[in-house]
């Protein structure tokens, strides 16, 4: 199965080759997820990178004590001087945080329709916190998830968007993802790294072929920031031409490889 997301090259997108991606996410103090991993994604996969801040957050591995939304115009302002400078060949959009940020990035983002974006819903830390209040949400599911390429979503980030308990279960996350389809998404990667089991299998879902299983081993060091790591490897490749298919599957043997070289870090330590 081959499904597409092209597009004709934007005027000063790819740049000798390397796609640019426009990222659209919070910070974190910690350096572990958000708007660092993303580009030190599109770093380490060759990509040129735009960004546009939405929260500053200050935060560790175990917790988030503090949250500073960026005013929804500032969002904007930056969106669209992401454009004057370059257009980018994919989108990545994470952190969100509120309402009124989701719907300035709606806005922003409305007259480039043709851009693939690769929606990463983050709705709480893996340390604990809220990162998108439950207004954002149903304005994420109104305006952004209908419009993605693909949405990235988590087991529990599933069950939220879905109003169900988080699947626990290949079985239960095939069919989350088929629903999520059925509630307005183009095609739903459901990660499946909280699921149990031997390896990480995430789901595949695209109108009209059946649910693709994509598998790997499970690994003992996780890492924070991995969702983000995935999400913004899948836009470089998009951004690079490849189906949804093959640029998930890449993306997944690039995090992959990451939480190895992480393990082995880890036993050389200690």
């Amino acid at each position: 199965m081959s499904v597409s997301v092209r597009r004709a090259p934007a005027p000063g997108g790819s740049v000798e080759g390397r796609p640019t991606v426009l990222v659209i996410a919070g910070s974190d103090s910690s350096g572990g997820a958000g708007l660092a991993r993303d580009l030190r994604t599109l770093f380490d996969l060759g990509a040129r990178g735009l960004c546009a801040v939405t929260a500053v957050t200050a935060q560790s591995d175990r917790r988030i004590t503090s949250v500073h939304h960026v005013p929804p115009a500032l969002v904007r302002a930056q969106i669209e001087a992401a454009f004057e400078t370059r257009a980018p060949d994919a989108i990545k959009i994470g952190m969100l945080g509120t309402r009124a940020t989701v719907e300035a990035v709606a806005e922003a983002l409305s007259a480039h329709a043709t851009i693939p974006i690769v929606l990463d819903p983050v709705l709480a830390a893996t340390s604990g916190g809220t990162l998108l209040d439950a207004d954002g949400r149903e304005a994420l599911k109104i305006t952004l998830l209908p419009r993605a390429a693909l949405v990235t979503p988590n087991a529990p980030e599933a069950g939220v968007l879905l109003g169900e308990a988080p699947a626990t279960d290949e079985r239960a996350l095939a069919a989350q993802a088929q629903r999520l389809l059925a509630r307005g998404a183009r095609a739903v990667l459901l990660k499946g790294g909280h699921a149990v089991g031997d390896e990480a299998v995430d789901w595949l879902a695209l109108p009209g072929h059946a649910v693709e299983r994509l598998a790997a081993p499970r690994l003992e060091a996780a890492q924070r920031g991995s969702g983000c790591a995935l999400a913004s490897a899948i836009a470089v490749q998009l951004g690079s031409g490849a189906s949804l298919v093959e640029a998930c599957r890449r993306a997944k043997a690039y995090v992959l490889k990451q939480l190895r070289s992480v393990a082995a870090e880890h036993v050389r330590e200690h």
